[in-house]
């Protein structure tokens, strides 16, 4: 077999010299990078490839973090719901939190920045009718209303970087000292991580590539009294927050924010909530300083000649790769962490930098390499959803972290890798920079827009949780789609209307979120401005409940369009009588077993115009309608499946008038797809499952021939030839 070699990062670690060659030349890797918790031989770092060296800006510097209490980061937490049953409530504020994570703040006046709420009215108790308890770590409200709940929003130090205490517990690293999160808006600190990085340069000569890991503010994620995770949002802004932000912000943006304005009633921001005006003020304030003392950093790294990579996870928050400020950072390179095709596509499709790298799964940590279990299965699971998105734009490198010495006790895994990164440099030798071909320009309408391309209704990076799947599920099939994908948001079309390229529109997701839109459809010029490009040929798909917002008669705002609206309870008074599905359809052509996931329960057809193609236990659960010389689809819910991405392309196809075009490209099996690149001529026919499959390829001239493809196989065609 003849190896290729490059684009692959290898982590290594100590008293590990001669097993890592032997992974490099096996693997093909030309760089090599520490972990947390590793560290790098010098004999390693004389081997012919990159050096990374994990660069932690704000934690790891317990000599300088741990006598300086006054900078280290901050959060606002809220307590418990707390019910008066008399004039006065004691709230124990930091009951169910973890103490070795976080400790109140008393060096800045809690009458001052702490809020108490009267969380069944929403007013806010004057300071003069509560206490503080520094000693129980208690506020005593007095005049409270009797069984009305109270809330203490609360400023706390964090006193442990919370990835590594993750790591610290995965990993049982015993005593080992806790890593102390210090916060650069402080001048000591701001000073401090300059003049740090500086010297480091110098003491660091054999690094290539300092992997900032990442900058400043950790996503948000506290821990409970048991030391176990109480939430987690990667996108939480939490971590940010200080007393010299919040007086910082004051100044810029000409208004003070409350404590309520981060802590959103327990919810924190979720990227789920619509977001207030004063947080998008206050995300634009963090990306804003983040951007320009990161690059403060950066460029102390190109004047020591190495490069400078961002670790997309972590310390990110601030750097928002699709947002205005990033370009200012002057990255070298962003890698982060693929969990399948939507996560692959968010770190490929990042912009101002030179390459983006992904690091696949698994991880090589004990959780997954033990004895009795098989690390391929997750490998191989990992590898082939991100291949569809590879297909579509490739990241520059891939790599792995963790114990290589774990990893290394599994052959079978060590072989499985060999091919993947064999066959990741094959894909990319063929197409990189090449466009692929797109059957349609699809838009995904939210609240967030470019600014969370690829990264909708995910929570804790792209893990599983019951009310998303059914959602993200779409990106995923999105991800490794023949079509062009964007992300437009509400405010978007409210002052711009909807671009001239797209041909159909998405609007997904649980009425209220952010992602469905909650309130925002009641603005007219929104519904207006769609439902006039639906009319005039626009194709809409809209999935769980999209337009929801009960309001003039409807809950569906665009429920005429639509066809279907749900039933909640209002109009069970009047009757409905269209219920029969169609015999045939298109959308479902190649279905077989519908899996809506969650569903949506009490969808009901509003006329005998909307087309049902699904219809069980008395309710609507895919259809579709006309709405003058465009077309709308209604979806309870698409899991991400090979036969569901299948339904999602002809629903796509379907709603943008354009059927015809549907098999340009394109395999008859669901197991497979088709990639192709006209430019240079070639396609890539691709087995997306475990097993041997044999399709129907079609080319984009309508001519077809029959294939067989072994388990996982990718096979790259010439086109034929023309005439």
């Amino acid at each position: 077999m003849n190896k290729t070699r490059g684009r692959v990062t290898l982590p290594s670690e100590g008293n590990f010299l001669n097993e890592t060659k032997e992974l490099m030349e096996r693997w093909g890797a030309d760089a090599i990078r520490d972990s947390d918790g590793t560290k790098l031989d010098d004999d390693i770092k004389q081997l012919d490839a990159k050096i990374y060296t994990t660069y932690f800006v704000a934690r790891g510097h317990n000599d300088f973090a741990e006598n300086r209490i006054e900078e280290c980061q901050q959060l606002y937490l809220m307590s418990m719901f707390n019910t008066a049953v008399s004039e006065t409530v004691e709230i124990d504020f930091m009951k169910g939190y973890f103490t070795e994570q976080v400790q109140p703040d008393y060096i800045h006046d809690p009458k001052k920045y702490w809020e108490v709420i009267d969380r069944t009215t929403g007013e806010i108790v004057e300071p003069d009718n509560w206490e503080v308890d520094e000693e129980n770590n208690c506020v005593r409200v007095k005049k409270a209303i009797p069984w009305h709940e109270y809330t203490v929003s609360f400023l706390v130090f964090a006193i442990w970087d919370p990835t590594h205490m993750y790591n610290h517990i995965t990993n049982n690293w015993g005593d080992k000292p806790h890593d102390i999160p210090f916060d650069v808006r402080g001048p000591q600190s701001n000073e401090y991580m300059r003049s740090f990085l500086t010297q480091w340069l110098r003491d660091n000569p054999d690094t290539d590539v300092v992997r900032f890991t990442t900058f400043f503010y950790h996503f948000t994620l506290v821990f409970n009294n048991l030391g176990k995770e109480k939430f987690v949002d990667w996108f939480g802004y939490g971590a940010s927050v200080s007393v010299a932000a919040l007086d910082a912000f004051e100044k810029e943006k000409g208004y003070r924010l409350r404590p309520e304005d981060i802590v959103d009633q327990g919810y924190y921001n979720t990227s789920f909530r619509v977001p207030t005006p004063a947080f998008l003020d206050y995300m634009d304030f963090i990306q804003k300083f983040v951007a320009e003392e990161a690059k403060k950093l950066v460029d102390l790294v190109h004047e020591s000649g190495k490069e400078a990579m961002m670790f997309l996870g972590d310390n990110w928050i601030g750097t928002e790769p699709y947002g205005k400020y990033f370009e200012k950072i002057g990255l070298d390179a962003v890698v982060g962490s693929v969990g399948g095709g939507a996560t692959l596509r968010m770190i490929a499709d990042i912009p101002h930098v030179r390459y983006t790298e992904g690091r696949f799964l698994p991880y090589f940590f004990p959780d997954t390499f033990y004895d009795g279990n098989n690390p391929v299965l997750e490998a191989n699971e990992n590898w082939l959803t991100a291949r569809r998105a590879i297909l579509r734009n490739p990241v520059d490198r891939i790599g792995y972290g963790g114990y290589l010495s774990l990893a290394y006790k599994f052959p079978e895994f060590v072989a499985y890798i060999e091919k993947v990164t064999d066959e990741f440099r094959e894909i990319y030798d063929t197409i990189k920079g090449v466009k692929p071909y797109s059957g349609l320009k699809v838009a995904i309408l939210n609240s967030w827009g470019k600014l969370r391309t690829w990264q909708t209704h995910m929570v804790a990076h792209a893990l599983w949780y019951k009310q998303i799947y059914s959602y993200l599920g779409v990106l995923e099939s999105l991800s490794g789609a023949a079509v062009d994908v964007s992300f437009i948001s509400f405010d978007d079309v409210i002052s711009d209307g909807v671009p001239e390229d797209v041909d159909v529109i998405i609007n997904a997701g649980d009425e209220g979120t952010a992602f469905s839109g909650g309130e925002y459809w009641k603005n007219e010029k929104l519904v207006s401005a769609i439902r006039s490009w639906i009319y005039n040929g626009g194709g809409f798909i809209g999935i769980g409940e999209p337009t929801a917002c009960q309001h003039e008669g409807h809950y569906f705002q665009l429920a005429t369009a639509l066809g279907v609206d749900k039933e909640l309870g209002f109009s069970l008074s009047i009757d409905k009588y269209f219920v029969q599905p169609v015999k045939e359809h298109f959308i479902s052509a190649d279905t077989t077993t519908f899996d809506f996931g969650e569903s949506m329960k009490n969808i009901y057809a509003l006329t005998e115009h909307t087309e049902i193609i699904e219809y069980s236990n008395g309710e609507i659960h895919l259809s579709a309608h006309p709405f003058g010389a465009g077309r709308t689809v209604y979806i309870a819910g698409l899991p991400y499946s090979e036969e569901n991405s299948r339904l999602l392309m002809r629903a796509l196809y379907y709603a943008a008038n354009k059927e015809a075009d549907f098999k340009k490209w394109h395999a008859d099996n669901i197991y497979c797809e088709v990639h192709a690149y006209p430019s240079i001529r070639k396609m890539a026919i691709v087995n997306n499952s475990m097993e041997e499959q044999t399709t129907v390829v079609y080319d984009g001239e309508g001519k077809s021939k029959t294939v067989t493809l072994v388990p996982s196989e990718i096979r790259w065609e010439a086109f034929p030839n023309e005439g």
